[in-house]
Formats: C-alpha cells, sequence, structure tokens
C-alpha cells in the first residue's frame, strides 16, 4: 500500500492545532480542550491548558465500561521465577483502584510524589496506574539501582510514600532491594512516611515497624472492606510522572511528562506509527524503569485497548537464545519492540537462528528497533531471519515518544538501512552548524527540533525551568537541542552518527563514530562493537574499536583486529587514523542496552571514572582495562 505520510506531515505542518485537536478526540476528557496550545504557558509553551482528563481512566476504565474487561490487558511471563499470569482489564481496574484506595488512606493525594522501586512484575504497572488514578506523580527507579543514586532522587523528588518489591530476580541470583532502599532513606534528608512492600517468595524483606507496610494485606484488607478509589480529575498539563535520566552527581535531571499531551501523542503513536489496533498484542521487551516501559509497556499500549507484555527474562540465557521467538508464539504477538542490543545478543548466540525453526512467529507484522542506534547489519540479519518488515526508529526520554521514524500505521515507507527514516509529526527536525544555521543535504551538523515540542515531549524538569532552558534551548535559540549528531540525505531521510560527544576530531577531522562502528559490524565475525575517541598527543583524538566476536569463530583474535582496521581504512579511507581494535568478550551497557561508551573512554584516556549506577554487570568495566592494557593502552 502506498504510504499517507506524507499528506499526515503536511496536514501538521500547514495546521498544527487543527491536527492535535484532531488526535485529542481519541482520549475521553472530563473537560475537552478548547485551547489546543498557548504559547505564552511553561518555558516554551504548553498543550491543553484549559482541558481536564485522568490517564488512568483512559488506559483503564473506559475499556472496562465499553464492554471490554474481560480482554486480556497484561501478560506476565517470567522465566526468571517459571511463572506466568493474565490480567483482564476488569481485574486491573480493581488491583489498581484498590491499590489506589491505600495510597490514599496513607495520606497520598493529588501532586504528592511516591517513588515506584520495583522490577518487571505486574505490580509495578499497578501502582503507576494507581498513582495516575489519585493525580499522585510517580516516579519508577529502577529496581537495585544503588543506594547513593535512589537516595539522590528520594531528596530531589521528596515522595510521601515509595512502593517497593521486596527483591528483584536476575538469572542465578536474587537480588534484594529493600536493604538497597533501607539505605537509601537513611542517607536522604526527605524521608518518605510509608514504603508499601510487595513480599516475593524469592526473598522476602524485614520491616520496619510504622513505616513499612505488607502490600498484599493492604490490598486484601482494602478489597475486602469495599475500599475503591475513584479517578481524580486532572488539568492536562498537571504532572502525570518524573523519570530522572543521569547524575551520579550532584541534582538528577528529573523530566516532567504531564497527563494531557502525552495521552494524545501515545494514542496516536500506536495506531500510526506502530499499526497496532484494539485487543492486539503489543510487546516492547524493555524495563519499567526507562522511558520506552512507561510509554510501550504500560500506558500507550493500554490507551489503545491493546494487550501488553510485562516480561521478567533476558532476550538470551532465559533459558536461551529462542526465548524472543517462543513469546511471539505463545501470546500471538503482533509487534515486538526491543533495542538493537537485543538482537546483536540473539545473533551473537545463535548466529544461524537455530532456534527460531523451533517456533511459529507468524503472528508477528513488524520489528521495531530504538535506544540505540540499530547498525545495517543487524538490521539485515534481522529482516533475513523473520522475514518481517525491520523498523529502526529514534527517540529520547526527553520526547517520550517517537522523534523521526516509519509510520507503518500510514503505510510503509522504504527502508534504508542505517536511518530511522522520516520525522512524525509535531516534529520539525533540522540539521544546523554551531550558528543554528541549517545546512545542506547530506552534510553532517547537529539534530535539533524547531519549538514547540509536540505534545508528549517534556514541558520542563521538575522544579528546573532554568536547567530546562540552559540543558536544551539555550544553545541553539528558537529549537530543542537533541544532543545527537548526524545528516539528511536527498529524500529528507535523517542518519543519526552518535552523541554530538561522539563525533571525535582526529588531526582536525571531524569524524563519526557511528559511520566506524557500521563498518566493524559489516564484518562477518563481529557480533557487536563501539568506537570511542581516545586521546592522542599527536593528532588529539583517535579512534579505537571494541569487538565482541560471534559465537564459533575459529580465526584468532588478532588476525581479526588486523582485518578490522584494514576494512576501515579501505572503506573510510586513511583520514579515520584507525589503528586499534580491541577484541573484548563483552561490552559495558547499561539494563535497556545502551553501551557505556562514555566510561570506556574515561577508562582508555586513564581518567578518573566510577561505576555508572545504571550498569548491567560492572565486572565488565574491569574487562575492558585489562584488554585495553594488553594492547598497550
Amino acid at each position: 500500500m502506498s504510504s499517507r505520510y506524507r499528506e499526515v506531515y503536511g496536514q501538521w505542518q500547514a495546521n498544527p492545532e487543527a491536527f492535535w485537536a484532531e488526535a485529542a478526540k481519541a482520549i475521553d476528557w472530563v473537560k475537552p480542550p478548547k485551547k489546543i496550545f498557548d504559547a505564552d504557558a511553561g518555558v516554551y509553551g504548553r498543550w491543553f491548558p484549559d482541558a481536564t482528563c485522568n490517564t488512568c481512566w483512559n488506559a483503564v476504565d473506559r475499556h472496562v465500561k465499553k464492554g471490554r474487561g474481560a480482554q486480556t490487558a497484561i501478560i506476565y511471563d517470567s522465566p526468571v521465577t517459571n511463572s506466568k499470569r493474565k490480567i483482564s482489564y476488569e481485574q486491573l481496574q480493581l488491583e489498581v483502584a484498590s491499590l489506589a484506595a491505600v495510597l490514599q488512606d496513607r495520606g497520598v493525594g493529588k501532586g504528592d510524589r511516591v517513588i515506584v522501586y520495583m522490577p518487571m512484575i505486574p505490580e509495578a504497572v499497578v501502582g503507576m496506574l494507581a498513582c495516575a488514578r489519585i493525580g499522585a506523580i510517580h516516579s519508577v527507579v529502577f529496581g537495585g539501582f544503588a543506594a547513593k543514586e535512589l537516595a539522590t532522587r528520594i531528596d530531589d523528588a521528596k515522595p510521601k510514600a515509595v512502593l517497593a518489591a521486596s527483591c528483584g530476580i536476575e538469572p542465578g541470583r536474587v537480588v534484594a532491594y529493600k536493604p538497597l532502599l533501607d539505605q537509601a532513606i537513611e542517607l536522604s534528608a526527605s524521608k518518605p512516611t510509608s514504603v508499601i512492600m510487595l513480599q516475593r517468595p524469592q526473598g522476602e524483606a524485614t520491616m520496619i515497624e510504622g513505616r513499612d507496610h505488607d502490600w498484599a494485606k493492604l490490598v486484601a484488607d482494602a478489597k475486602a472492606k469495599g475500599k475503591r478509589a475513584d479517578c481524580v480529575e486532572m488539568a492536562a498539563t498537571d504532572p502525570l510522572y518524573v523519570l530522572y535520566t543521569s547524575g551520579t552527581t550532584g541534582v538528577p535531571k528529573g523530566v516532567v511528562r504531564d497527563n494531557g499531551g502525552h495521552m494524545v501523542a501515545l494514542a496516536w503513536s500506536m495506531k500510526a506509527l506502530y499499526g497496532i489496533d484494539p485487543g492486539e498484542t503489543f510487546w516492547a521487551a524493555s524495563d519499567v524503569g526507562w522511558v520506552v516501559g512507561h510509554s510501550y509497556i504500560v500506558y500507550a499500549p493500554l490507551l489503545a485497548g491493546a494487550t501488553t507484555i510485562v516480561y521478567e527474562g533476558k532476550p538470551i540465557g532465559t533459558p536461551d537464545a529462542g526465548a524472543f521467538w517462543r513469546m511471539i508464539e505463545e501470546y500471538k504477538i503482533s509487534a515486538l519492540f526491543t533495542a538493537p542490543t537485543a538482537f546483536r545478543a540473539i545473533k551473537k548466540e545463535d548466529p544461524n537462528a537455530e532456534f527460531l525453526k523451533k517456533y511459529a512467529t507468524k503472528s508477528l507484522r513488524t520489528l521495531f528497533l530504538a535506544g540505540e542506534r540499530a547498525d545495517p547489519d543487524t538490521v539485515a540479519w534481522a529482516e533475513k531471519i523473520l522475514g518481517v518488515p525491520v523498523i529502526d526508529h529514534w527517540w529520547q526520554t526527553e520526547t517520550g515518544w517517537c522523534i523521526v521514524g516509519n509510520p507503518i500505521g500510514l503505510g510503509m515507507l522504504p527502508v534504508k538501512h542505517g536511518s530511522p527514516t522520516v520525522p512524525m509529526p509535531g516534529y520539525d527536525v533540522q540539521i544546523v552548524d554551531e550558528a543554528a544555521k541549517p545546512v545542506a543535504a547530506n552534510q553532517m551538523g547537529s539534530i535539533v527540533v524547531k519549538l514547540p515540542l509536540p505534545p508528549g515531549c517534556l514541558p520542563t524538569l521538575w522544579n528546573q525551568d532554568d536547567r530546562m532552558k540552559e540543558s536544551y534551548l539555550a544553545d541553539f535559540p528558537g529549537y530543542y537541542k537533541t544532543a545527537d549528531a548526524g545528516f539528511k540525505d536527498d529524500d529528507g531521510y535523517l542518519y543519526i552518527m552518535g552523541r554530538t560527544d561522539d563525533i571525535i576530531n582526529v588531526a582536525g577531522h571531524r569524524l563519526s563514530t557511528g559511520g566506524m562502528e557500521e563498518v566493524l559490524a559489516s564484518h562477518p565475525d563481529v557480533a557487536e562493537c563501539a568506537v570511542i575517541g581516545i586521546k592522542d598527543s599527536l593528532k588529539g583524538e583517535a579512534p579505537c574499536g571494541f569487538v565482541v566476536l560471534k559465537a564459533g569463530v575459529t580465526k584468532s583474535p588478532m588476525e581479526i583486529e588486523k582485518e578490522i582496521v584494514k576494512l576501515v581504512r579501505d572503506k573510510i579511507g586513511p583520514v579515520a587514523a584507525f589503528k586499534i581494535a580491541v577484541t573484548v568478550g563483552r561490552l559495558p551497557k547499561t539494563r535497556s542496552g545502551k553501551i557505556l561508551r562514555g566510561t570506556m573512554k574515561k577508562i582508555a584516556d586513564h581518567d578518573p571514572w566510577t561505576t555508572p549506577a545504571t550498569i548491567d554487570d560492572p565486572l565488565i568495566l574491569e574487562e575492558i582495562e585489562a584488554a585495553l592494557k594488553q594492547h598497550g593502552i
């Protein structure tokens, strides 16, 4: 089918307010918006400033009211605990309303903050929705996050309550959350008055009398007494949640998400971008601690009346590299959304996709990739083995939904490997030089978005309007700075070549690490890779490539390293000055699969470094250090 993208994007360009007014009809409003955008409100303007609504009503109650209560809302699949559950919209409504009543009983109300510190279990979703129901602002902090970093978030958010689980389960180990939480509260100046603790049988927590309460007992009691919290009327511009993006030092950045614009953007994206209809099963294989989990495990699928999946497992090792294929077959998943790193891990373990032969995956229509640059080699491999469109798309924690993508629901555009395709309505994406002047097609520059940002994007940072302006709006007046670098081709397709700090300066030449990684990934023995710029007394910086080899490779690492150096010289040229390739067993990553290039650079440069709080396995950094030493770095 031909794509309606140009027509729809043109409608938005011609009249942005009319476009979003139409999109807003997908939402149940208490008071529908009369004014669509107020350019004078907030940091850069506010969407639907006079409207009122409730996000939980739209995600849960309205589906029950429309007679679809028996449909499955959440599928929970946990290979690490060997358990599975299905929760209907009706059951979800009862759980959410009961927990919301429990929170109200503990003095939590509209505008109060609640920290959610939980693993990938349905109760994490219930906790977020219960906050949304009563107008409390949730702030999800990754379960198992280190005590010091959790403390900085508690001090910034000043929560009245914490919703937590006693432990998380990783392959082969149980991570006790309660000691970390207790330590974080001890370190914090701001003390929550209540901790509501979900006791998991794999590791029960010791409770502190007066502050800690048993989740299951409180909810059972609320149900027995018929206590149910109603949905509270919220201004569309009221915060729904705060999600902290970074900051092991100083004050963390709390990205604020509002209620109204967030719902409108996500509801639009589920059909237009992901092509998902009510009743279909959509799986975002992420974690509720990340923005993808907020947007596409919790809110968007439920707003759309779809079935969402909460998966407590990994792409490999729980039990094998066929884990994703089993999920697709078992739950008839229509679309899978995951990070490229998940597919690189599967490809490394099972390069010929032998595990795929055991499963029927015909329900899958589309694979969506985001979170890190999708290298063409991985995209081509996924296309070949699955036989479905593989759609790279690009967005950020700050935006909450896709900036640049390929809108399946409007009719797919031709895929170009290495490009996440074209801007979505709402985003006027431009490539500019340091003076904020547009550059020609195919010329590298900073990627910026013309203000105002569309609905769903951050209106500000939590209690930090000035930091919002300084971090995102000051460098390119009139634009939002993405801090990514790239170019547009002659067809207007965007290519993201790395963070602006991943553009390295080699003897005066500005070179993209993303472009070099593309070359490294094309080597037949390479499963995944990362390129950083390291200090060089002569050239300023020199590129250094780290490669992880596929399972079963017979050549020696030294031989492959030589081939890789030659490959970069052949494909990019001597200008790249690429001489260092380092074979490693694995790359350091965050739990969402982002490679920790900044920390690797500090290690290579012998600069002071600390273990990032979001790292999946801290031991990998020692392995990187040892590998660099072997290469004399």
